[in-house]
């Protein structure tokens, strides 16, 4: 089981830190991803984190904002999302699974998803 947390809201320009916690499995052997989706549109990738950090990969339009780190020890998995912009204003979702792709149909689990808001 995936919990996503750390949303909420925040004017454009601030910043929020998302967390990933993982029950009943170790996610250490695991890619770990972050997804988002906003009303009316697709889910979209936003960064992912191979299981030992070795490769993260980061959509276009978060490089230089967005961090993705995992700390295995604790089994979990962050996403410190720094000048936040009101398009990224959607739910923002945790994955796990034994992929190497920014396509969302592979990733085996999900967190249930957590609210991130950016007003302008």
């Amino acid at each position: 089981q995936l919990q996503a947390s750390g949303g909420g809201l925040v004017q454009a320009g601030g910043s929020l830190r998302l967390s990933c916690a993982a029950s009943g499995r170790a996610i250490r052997d695991y890619s770990t991803a972050w997804f988002r989706q906003a009303p009316g549109k697709e889910r979209e990738f936003v960064a992912r984190i191979s299981p030992a950090a070795i490769s993260i990969v980061y959509a276009n339009s978060m490089k230089g904002r967005f961090t993705i780190s995992r700390d295995n020890a604790k089994n979990m998995v962050f996403l410190q999302m720094n000048g936040l912009r009101p398009e990224d204003t959607a739910v923002y979702y945790c994955a796990v699974g034994r992929v190497n792709t920014n396509d969302p149909k592979p990733y085996n689990y999900w967190g249930q998803g957590t609210q991130v808001t950016v007003s302008s």
